[in-house]
């Protein structure tokens, strides 16, 4: 790897083989890139450690208007979508922005401290990436503006839902729908791993609902694993193939879901007749499997984050710091209906 004092654009154009004027381009957020050609892009700028400084951009414009994203998983689509939404607001408003993949706390640690000096960033938004007390002190103190999007802090602007709602609202309606006996799959944490607390926040969700309708929860039918639709199909099918299986299944996350379909008609399980299934998200792919789901607005979360972080970046104060957006179920045949969900009929 590169040392940081020698990693260039031009690097960065050479290693993912495009020319440098589109290596710009996606440091400022531009949309007429393809999707494959920033995802080159952006690897290449990881592999490399590129760290630009937007110093020279903003005094060319005569202000500071460099805007920082720190997200995880950048191949996650909850990410993605919630980027997106940022990127739409940012590049109409004019702002430079450029995009930090985390993936593990000493990472995270890394770019924030990088990120507190405001010859790199004059505006951050961090994206579903769990901060430490000491973080939000420390951009605070730096006079650098600080917008949250999923994940929460206390003293800053934030949007967010509420995920132990969530998992009530998914649970109460598979019991709705007269299920009593509900496995559940969720992220497992594990080493430097960012400790997501999404995952964890609807389970508890789940036990809440189970406890208000009379129903016990048996801890057997908890499986977890890395984030992962395959993951989830390894723990889906230890759920199905249990001595007593549950009749339906909360995944934390339709990634997730769609993983508990595949364990379904790979045993010969019909859904819903045999197992039932919720996720949560509402990503684009859930309506082509007629997947139930919990709803939360990932696009519009972001759009509002960057909206907020402007806001801020002008000096101006934002009435109600946390913003708490609805979420709702968007119900599918894959828990209730006669059809059922098949993975078939997309890919048929």
């Amino acid at each position: 790897m590169l040392k940081h004092s020698r990693v260039n654009i031009f690097d960065v154009a050479n290693h993912a083989g495009v020319a440098v004027s589109t290596v710009s381009r996606v440091l400022n957020g531009s949309t007429k890139v393809s999707d494959a050609t920033r995802t080159k892009v952006l690897l290449a700028i990881e592999t490399l450690d590129f760290k630009p400084s937007r110093l020279a951009s903003s005094l060319s414009k005569g202000r500071f208007d460099n805007v920082a994203i720190v997200a995880p998983f950048l191949t996650r689509p909850s990410v993605v979508t919630r980027i997106d939404g940022a990127l739409d607001f940012l590049d109409q408003t004019g702002h430079s922005t450029v995009l930090y993949s985390v993936s593990k706390t000493s990472q995270r640690d890394h770019y924030f401290e990088a990120l507190m000096d405001q010859h790199e960033a004059t505006g951050v938004i961090v994206i579903s990436v769990p901060m430490m007390p000491e973080h939000i002190r420390k951009f605070q103190s730096a006079g650098v503006a600080l917008s949250l999007v999923d994940t929460i802090g206390e003293g800053t602007a934030q949007v967010t839902i509420d995920d132990q709602l969530g998992g009530r609202l998914a649970t109460n309606h598979l019991i709705e729908e007269g299920h009593s006996r509900i496995g559940f799959i969720g992220d497992l944490i594990k080493g430097e791993s960012l400790k997501f607390s999404s995952s964890r926040e609807r389970l508890i969700g789940m036990v809440q609902a189970l406890t208000a309708n009379g129903l016990t929860h048996d801890e057997s039918l908890v499986k977890l694993g890395d984030h992962s639709a395959e993951a989830a199909r390894v723990c889906a099918q230890q759920l199905l193939e249990s001595a007593n299986p549950p009749s339906a299944i909360f995944a934390a996350s339709d990634t997730q879901a769609i993983g508990a379909l595949v364990a379904a008609e790979s045993l010969g399980r019909k859904v819903p007749q045999d197992l039932a299934i919720i996720g949560f998200d509402d990503l684009e792919v859930t309506s082509l499997l007629d997947l139930s789901t919990v709803r939360q607005h990932l696009h519009e979360s972001g759009r509002l984050g960057a909206q907020r972080l402007t806001t801020l970046m002008e000096g101006k104060k934002i009435d109600e710091p946390t913003l708490l957006m609805d979420i709702e179920v968007v119900v599918r045949s894959s828990t209730k209906g006669e059809r059922g969900s098949s993975l078939s009929r997309i890919i048929s």
